[in-house]
């Protein structure tokens, strides 16, 4: 039995695992080997994890996904929240060039400008000036106030990085084979802390590997590795391998987009109401008991209700149907379009994967019984559906409504319900901006450019002996925290 929450199995005695206690603390991060020193924007789990740990902005993510100071030490923000104001730390970068207001206000331009393109780009279009009040303190000022600012500036992809690299918290030195590395936190006179004698002694390097999901379950069955962080829906199966008396599987309980985005606006998908009807087919509480996992949300809403503070609609989009109630309608929609040169066939792609494999005999199982055939996109090839598995940066309604702007080309999309995004973000009054998300959403709905599945599903395998990881929404599990002391 699986459960949502941290605890899933026997805790594992503290002297098993590669480390024993001592020496590096040994991390896999699912993925590809090469995306470990991945640069640019758009960068994949192991990457995000690197960029973390050897460039911070102004403020970080600890362990259990809470803003805390990183190069700014302590902030004030406004009564209006148009105002954010950061005293940085007094200390130097690893080139050994002084912090100072003016060269922050220009890296964090710079950052803002890399992911513009991008959802994340699209989250900070609030941000409307930078400037360096005194030598250590920055202001910046947005055109309507946004709760989870601070969140976005604690994003990997927002670390600053400048001629000598970035801030840390650590360095970073490359392994001798493809996809691993070395971390070392640097001293806490580094990081604007008080020194402290014995640092090089207490605090442990951690060694990072990116390996596909089987060969770090295995890793971690043979005790070669302390922690594995990145795992996904696609490889959740996987989790099981090995004897789990000495680990712990822990799910986070995340945010975000799991579901299929509607790629072509042809054949059977060219009406919403034929979209819609595949998603009123699909039995997710069913979907999601095959994987054994207990405690997930699931939603058939591209928003889900709870990322208002007061929902405007309710969890279930088809108030109470059963599932044959809704297949039949389904149905029908289906036959009244389908006849000679008209086959319901939808494309599926999927990653590969063995959780692909069992969603897609639910998908396929779920959709015959509305009469449509499902077949899966070989890579490279043209596809209806594909599947979207984000965890959410913050909770707001803009998070999810940014996910499908018409600007990023991911599919279809609602030009009306980007207008009224853009218009939201930009309304001072909290009531105000909240019906504007709500009409936003409807709008996204209204085109059909989403079939929600719930929740992304996030997993680690965890070493007892592991300190610095707790589960939290954001997926996000930052690799300084292993390294530092308990005491």
């Amino acid at each position: 039995m699986r459960f949502w929450l941290p605890l899933l199995a026997a805790l594992a005695l503290s002297s098993c695992g590669s480390s024993g206690g001592g020496g590096p603390v040994e991390v896999a991060i699912i993925g590809a080997p090469e995306s470990l020193f991945q640069q640019g924007v758009r960068l994949a789990p192991p990457a995000q994890h690197m960029r973390g740990a050897t460039a911070e902005g102004l403020v970080a993510l600890d362990q259990a996904g809470q803003v805390v100071p990183a190069i700014a030490e302590r902030w004030i923000v406004t009564d209006d929240g148009l105002s954010y104001i950061f005293r940085l730390r007094d200390s130097t970068l690893p080139n050994g060039d002084a912090i100072t207001a003016p060269d922050m206000r220009e890296r964090l331009r710079q950052a803002i400008a890399r992911v513009r393109g991008t959802s994340l780009g699209l989250d900070l279009a609030t941000v409307r000036e930078i400037r360096a009040m005194t030598g250590r303190v920055i202001e910046v000022r947005l055109s309507s106030p946004m709760p989870d600012f601070l969140r976005l500036l604690a994003q990997p992809e927002m670390g600053l990085i400048g001629r000598g690299g970035g801030a840390g918290p650590m360095r970073m030195s490359r392994g001798d084979s493809p996809g691993r590395a070395r971390l070392s936190a640097l001293p806490p006179e580094s990081r604007g802390l008080p020194a402290r004698e014995d640092w090089e002694d207490v605090a442990r390097p951690v060694a990072v590997r990116a390996l596909s999901a089987e060969k770090a379950v295995a890793a971690f069955s043979r005790g070669d590795v302390d922690l594995v962080i990145g795992g996904s829906i696609v490889d959740f199966t996987q989790a099981e391998a090995g004897p789990l008396s000495r680990g712990t599987i822990q799910v986070d309980p995340a945010l975000g987009l799991f579901g299929l985005v509607v790629r072509r606006e042809t054949g059977l998908l060219a009406d919403p109401d034929r979209r819609e009807a595949l998603s009123m087919a699909i039995d997710r509480t069913g979907l999601i008991q095959s994987f054994g996992l207990n405690g997930w949300r699931e939603s058939s809403w591209p928003v889900p209700p709870e990322a208002f503070p007061t929902p405007f609609y309710i969890a279930d989009r088809w108030n109470g149907a059963s599932i044959e109630e809704r297949r039949r309608v389904a149905a029908a929609r289906v036959q009244a379009w389908a006849g000679p040169g008209r086959e319901p066939v939808v494309r599926v792609a999927l990653p590969r994967g063995p959780g692909s494999d069992l969603l897609f005999r639910r998908l396929t199982e779920a959709w015959a019984a509305i009469g449509v055939t499902t077949r899966r996109a070989a890579p490279g090839e043209a596809a209806d559906l594909e599947l979207r598995d984000t965890v959410a940066r913050y909770s707001s309604p803009s998070w999810y409504l940014n996910q499908f702007h018409c600007t990023l080309g991911a599919g279809l999309c609602a030009p009306r319900a980007d207008a009224l995004t853009r218009e939201a973000m930009a309304e001072r009054d909290p009531a105000r901006r909240e019906q504007l998300f709500a009409e936003a959403h409807a709008a996204l709905v209204e085109r059909e450019v989403y079939i929600p599945l719930g929740a992304p599903v996030r997993w680690s395998l965890v070493r007892a002996s592991i300190q610095g990881y707790l589960p939290n929404a954001w997926g996000i599990h930052p690799l300084f925290p292993l390294s530092q002391p308990s005491t």
